[in-house]
């Protein structure tokens, strides 16, 4: 699903050059459930930004299912996050004035696909996510447990390759966040691969396998047993 190799990111700031990856390598096979780990300005970020096609890596390869990335346009790029890949963000990024329904409509508006297939759609994935019952709710009626719920049913509606997960339970409290991870890895079982980066031990206990990250370096690589 994911390779990467010898990946390096550079940001320049006039004269000032920040290198927040320093040569990054590891494969992700489909159906994987990884956590990146690591403190703060380890690089996590720029990589999950990365293999999410929100950036280009300054140096290295990045193939997302066979494709190299780094080779594409901006418009390849739209494309590829659009059909293959299905974000989850700890801000949630919903749509303050739409109901759930709409909220998980959005992916499929970009692909053209008619109202009454991405409304049938849309409330499949909502009830796979236990909300079949918040079709009409706007995000600000319901709690953030059920709002990150939206937030997966959105990633999900496009059947991606690659479900990306930033942090999906930072805003969230114990009880909330262990339930949205109990889906995820109830998703993962169901096949999807998953990438998700986190700067919690438990939460990244959820996963089969951790990545740990230090100034721009892997520090670690494990899989749990099973």
């Amino acid at each position: 699903m994911i390779e990467v190799r010898n990946l390096h990111k550079i940001f320049r700031t006039g004269e000032i050059e920040v290198e927040a990856l320093k040569g990054v390598s590891f494969k992700i096979e489909d159906g994987e459930f990884t956590a990146i780990m690591g403190p703060s300005g380890s690089g996590k970020s720029t990589l999950m930004h990365l293999l999410g096609c929100l950036d280009q890596a300054t140096s290295g390869n990045y193939l997302l299912d066979g494709v190299e990335i780094n080779e594409l346009s901006d418009n390849d790029l739209a494309v590829i996050r659009n059909k293959k890949i299905g974000f989850v963000f700890q801000q949630f990024n919903l749509l303050a004035r739409t109901s759930a329904w709409k909220n998980v409509e959005v992916p499929l508006i970009y692909r053209g696909v008619r109202r009454k297939a991405r409304r049938a759609k849309a409330k499949e994935m909502l009830e796979k996510v236990g909300l079949g019952h918040r079709l009409e709710h706007n995000p600000n009626e319901i709690s953030g447990g059920q709002r990150q719920r939206v937030a997966i049913a959105r990633a999900l509606v496009n059947d991606p390759a690659l479900i990306l997960a930033d942090e999906p339970t930072g805003n969230l409290d114990t009880t909330t966040g262990g339930e949205i991870m109990d889906i995820f890895q109830e998703l993962n079982q169901q096949g999807h691969t998953i990438l998700m980066v986190t700067h919690e031990t438990e939460i990244a206990r959820a996963a089969r396998r951790i990545i740990s990250l230090r100034d721009g370096l892997i520090e670690s690589d494990e899989v749990r047993a099973s």
